[in-house]
């Protein structure tokens, strides 16, 4: 951790830095199970499915809760000083609930109340968390990012049921926009919800009113364009995941000549390129670090091409 905040302080210096997530370090590491360790009053341990709700906390939780701190430690020395935006980032409510498992062996998703516990306990969670980061890092202006990888399967009632002969019920939209909107209100800070999956519901995640929406801008569909456009109209800044992590496009200019061409196909300014944040198109949580350092500065590249192309 001392190393990779060494480098995104580097890379991202007057951009956009942020607490990473190293999930190769184990358990605890990983995305669903950091969350889990920030639930307040919900347990959790780990099992061969997963990540499980439990009565009390035990070995697991202690080794997750230990990596946060060590991370937090880690993160306070190295932005000491430091004043401007720091991102962090947790799994949203419904990506937990699709991922963490109830003691008689279902999805908490399964469970209405669950869910409604679930949703309370990360909205607490993430106050306490944003209050701890602020409290090592006085200067920061904290970001929070929420992460939905896998709202768009539980909105379309794809996820499977324990057995994997059937498929668990379709979360109501609206139900799911208020559980995304209680745990963004947990900060009084700027939010965004990234989720880089195909067909993302862009109403809903506008409904949820975060301050910025962070996308995969090629699984935008031409209807999802149409959201974005009316998401920015309302005053929300766009996370465009525009730089390929498959490294399949590099230079700069290439990045920003395909954004910008979606971009004015659906009417928008090119004076407004300036409000755009590029970042890679999904996580690289799980790249080797050099694939890492080129994405972001990359990223960066791409974003100073953006600002010129604005300024013509």
């Amino acid at each position: 951790m001392r190393d990779a905040l060494a480098q995104v302080r580097e890379v991202l210096d007057g951009q956009l830095p942020y607490l990473p997530e190293l999930p190769q370090r184990g358990p605890g590491a990983d995305m669903v199970g950091r969350t889990a360790g920030l639930l307040v009053e919900l347990p959790v341990d780990l099992q061969p499915n997963g990540w499980r709700l439990v009565d009390r906390p035990g070995l697991d939780a202690a080794r997750t809760a230990a990596l946060m701190r060590e991370d937090l430690d880690e993160l306070a020395e190295a932005f000491d000083g430091y004043t401007g935006p720091l991102k962090v980032q947790v799994a949203g409510p419904w990506t937990l609930a699709a991922s963490l498992w109830l003691p008689r062996g279902e999805r908490a998703l399964v469970d209405a109340g669950a869910c409604r516990e679930l949703i309370d306990s990360l909205t607490e969670g993430v106050r306490l968390h944003v209050a701890a980061v602020r409290g090592l890092v006085p200067g920061a202006q904290v970001v929070l990012q929420v992460d939905e990888p896998s709202l768009t399967t539980v909105l379309a009632g794809r996820l499977p049921t324990v057995s994997g002969f059937g498929r668990l019920p379709a979360i109501d939209p609206q139900v799911a926009a208020a559980g995304l909107a209680s745990v963004l209100a947990a900060h009084d800070g700027d939010t965004v919800i990234h989720t880089c999956s195909p067909n993302a519901p862009v109403p809903l995640l506008r409904a949820a009113r975060p301050s910025a929406l962070s996308l995969d801008i090629a699984q935008l569909t031409p209807r999802g364009w149409e959201g974005v456009a009316v998401a920015l109209e309302d005053g929300l800044r766009l996370f465009a995941g525009i730089v390929p992590t498959d490294g399949s496009v590099t230079r700069a200019v290439d990045v920003a000549d395909r954004f910008v061409d979606a971009w004015t196909r659906v009417g928008m300014p090119l004076g407004s390129l300036s409000d755009v944040v590029v970042t890679p198109a999904c996580g690289v949580a799980g790249a080797p670090p050099q694939t890492a350092r080129d994405l972001q500065r990359a990223a960066v590249d791409a974003a100073a091409e953006l600002a010129e192309r604005a300024a013509t």
